[in-house]
């Protein structure tokens, strides 16, 4: 351990660091497999075992360029019961990925409660009855990416020594280097598998049409919207219909939701 704490506060370790991240850096799909086993071997190393799951909507496993599960075939998911992305239901009711819609950087959690850089009071509302049924472990390390258009990435680390429940430790020691692998490593998967293109690149929306659609996320009409900015009915009705050709939508909603993805709308809406 004392080893891995150098590796983390001398510039030496820095240099160690960035060699790390090279080694889980994912350009194109063929560099997926080798950057796993990367991934997979910094965690063992240190006496964890990795999980990744590189969008917690989405029922698609992540693969490597021949169609290999990294979960299963690399990362060693492979116990009865252990092929957590087989059950779609998880990312619904397991506490580790729902915990990472309303957190960004990385805490640890067991059954006791979720312990982060600060306090967050929606993690303090989520339950955590049948703990180790629901996340399928007795405490783990977890890691949000959240990533363009609004995709979440839940990736954990769980103890090699699976009745260990406390991972204080291991998260002051290595929580810093987990993260930015994980990171390295999803946000190079997501660019290299992405293949559809939803939103159209450099998509500007002015003033007032943002404006219009802060409303309208809240559930304005356009005729309330036009009482609110002093504007004729017909004025917010163009801004909305401009901004939905500007994101290529097809509805009012779907408008919406695109900007909602671009980060126009703030977190509040």
């Amino acid at each position: 351990m004392s080893a891995d704490v150098v590796e983390l506060r001398t510039p030496n370790g820095r240099e160690n660091i960035e060699q790390l991240l090279d080694q889980v850096t994912i350009t194109c799909p063929e560099d997926i497999h080798e950057a796993a086993e990367s991934l997979a071997r910094i965690a063992r190393e240190r006496g964890l075992q990795v999980a990744v799951c590189d969008d917690i909507s989405s029922k698609e496993p992540m693969v490597d360029a021949d169609g290999t599960i990294l979960n299963a075939d690399i990362f060693r998911w492979l116990d009865d019961g252990a092929r957590w992305w087989e059950d779609h239901r998880l990312a619904l009711h397991s506490p580790l990925p729902r915990a990472c819609r309303y957190e960004s950087e990385p805490f640890w959690v067991n059954t006791e409660g979720f312990y982060t850089r600060w306090r967050n009071s929606y993690l303090e509302e989520i339950d955590l009855s049948d703990f180790e049924k629901r996340s399928l472990c007795k405490a783990a390390i977890v890691v949000p990416v959240h990533l363009p258009f609004g995709q979440i990435s839940a990736s954990s680390f769980v103890s090699m020594d699976r009745i260990k429940e406390d991972l204080s430790e291991e998260f002051a020691l290595y929580g810093p280097l987990l993260s930015q692998a994980v990171r390295r490593f999803v946000a190079g998967y997501v660019q290299a598998m992405r293949t559809k293109r939803r939103i159209p690149s450099d998509c500007v929306l002015s003033k007032r049409e943002v404006e219009c659609l802060r409303w309208a996320a809240i559930g304005k009409t356009d005729r309330e919207i036009s009482m609110i900015l002093d504007r004729s009915h017909a004025t917010i009705r163009y801004h909305i219909h401009r901004a939905g050709e500007k994101l290529d939508s097809v509805n009012r909603a779907q408008t919406i939701f695109k900007a909602g993805q671009l980060g126009y709308l703030g977190a509040n809406s």
